[in-house]
């Protein structure tokens, strides 16, 4: 039986969430939220999930929202191993430590600069300095290893690119940091349908800012 999944194509974390279930050939029945005409405020989503977010699942009635516990989820119920989410409790407590830094620091501080170009404002130097302090630490996780949490992808992989992939949107600079650009070149290579997805999702978050984001050197 497919899992239900509530998503918006433009969403990094529902992004994040659509390629790993590709990845582990999990069956997705999809069902698109408008946030703009607050389908999800309705009393039927909210009844699924009443902090009424997105990306949301339902497993066989089993419903969970939060992208990064949905990602642990699937790994953990269907992976055919346990490479993408190691069950040694030294090398997930990193994996978990990396996705922990995604949603704590390198997200928050990329949706803050591009809420700020939504708004027809510019992002203060401020926000500018710790989405730089944040990318410096990234390049220092990945030195001397080809992946975030080690010598192989984990899922924490799937949501720190997908939420780089915004640095496009809000013309970040990326390229300065070599261990952050050669680990991006191979997760392009790596998980399957990457490029296009961020692509379409990223396309639809330039719409929403009025003009062109300046560049941020």
């Amino acid at each position: 039986m497919a899992i239900n999944f509530y998503y918006t194509p433009r969403s990094p974390p529902c992004r994040t969430v659509l390629l790993l279930a590709r990845a582990l050939d999990v069956q997705l029945n999809l069902k698109k939220i408008s946030v703009t005409e607050k389908e999800h405020l309705t009393p039927e989503f909210i009844k699924i999930n009443p902090q009424h977010c997105i990306p949301t699942i339902v497993d066989n009635g089993f419903a969970l929202w939060e992208s990064r516990a949905i990602l642990s989820y699937l790994v953990t119920t269907y992976g055919k191993d346990d490479k993408l989410y190691p069950k040694d409790a030294k090398k997930r407590a990193i994996v978990d430590q990396r996705l922990y830094f995604d949603i704590g620091t390198l997200f928050p501080r990329i949706r803050q600069c591009f809420l700020a170009l939504r708004s027809g404002g510019k992002p203060d130097a401020d926000n500018i300095a710790k989405i730089n302090e944040a990318l410096e630490l990234l390049d220092k996780f990945l030195d001397g290893q080809q992946w975030v949490a080690g010598s192989d992808i984990t899922i924490a992989d799937y949501a720190i690119a997908v939420t780089l992939s915004v640095t496009s949107v809000v013309n970040i600079d990326i390229s300065k940091y070599t261990n952050i650009t050669k680990w991006f070149e191979r997760v392009q290579k790596t998980i399957e349908g990457f490029s296009e997805l961020q692509e379409e999702g990223n396309a639809e978050l330039l719409k929403m800012i009025p003009s062109h984001a300046p560049d941020h050197k």
